[in-house]
């Protein structure tokens, strides 16, 4: 049963990137996946989506 390291400075890291620019918190969180291009795109068409979906990505529990 394989989890995500807790990892709290790279993670606080990545929900203060994502506060002003969510892709780049997205980014950090777990690099260029699908979940950085859907924040890229939503973020693009309006800030507040980006937002919301990178702070979800970044801080839902870790599938496995």
């Amino acid at each position: 049963m394989a989890s995500k390291p807790a990892n709290t400075g790279r993670s606080a890291a990545a929900i203060v990137a994502a506060l002003f620019l969510p892709p780049l918190g997205v980014f950090l969180d777990s690099g260029i996946t699908r979940a950085f291009w859907i924040t890229t795109i939503l973020t693009l068409l309006f800030f507040v989506p980006g937002l919301i979906f990178a702070l979800f990505t970044i801080l839902r529990p870790a599938q496995g």
